[in-house]
């Protein structure tokens, strides 16, 4: 599947604002609501995420269409690193391990702000370091010693 890559670059700046309500509240509900958003994006694709619904209903009719797509396999993927990230704060703030809540969250946050700001998405270029690995390793066991 190929996306608009404003969609996830979108989902990441309300993504941003969601964990720095998080880190400002402490809150391990809104965090868990957000590790909701990267579960349905990670499990059923980004056309089911609800900041992608969003974009693609308020944002995208008004620009004009992208010059070009991306494959969706790389943004899922960084949602599924934010979902990590997100249990693992969200698991921190309930079980009063506020430290563990408050370094995944601010984690999550650069990751998210980077893309947001940047265009740069870190789970999608560690999604491209992972394959590059796992490419090499599947040739290497091809060869013959």
């Amino acid at each position: 599947m190929q996306v608009d890559p404003r969609g996830p670059r979108f989902g990441a700046a309300v993504t941003t604002v969601v964990l720095i309500a998080v880190l400002v509240t402490g809150s391990w509900a809104l965090l868990a609501a957000q590790a909701a958003v990267f579960a349905l994006a990670t499990f059923l694709g980004l056309r089911y995420a609800p900041y992608g619904l969003l974009f693609r209903v308020l944002i995208r009719p008004r620009l004009a269409p992208p010059r070009e797509l991306e494959d969706a396999a790389a943004p899922r993927f960084a949602q599924g690193v934010g979902l990590a990230f997100a249990l693992a704060g969200t698991a921190g703030y309930a079980t009063g391990t506020t430290w563990l809540g408050i370094g995944a969250t601010a984690l999550a946050l650069a990751a998210a702000f980077l893309n947001a700001v940047f265009g740069f998405c870190l789970g999608c270029e560690m999604y491209l370091l992972f394959r590059r690995v796992t490419a090499k390793l599947r040739s290497e066991r091809k060869v013959p010693a």
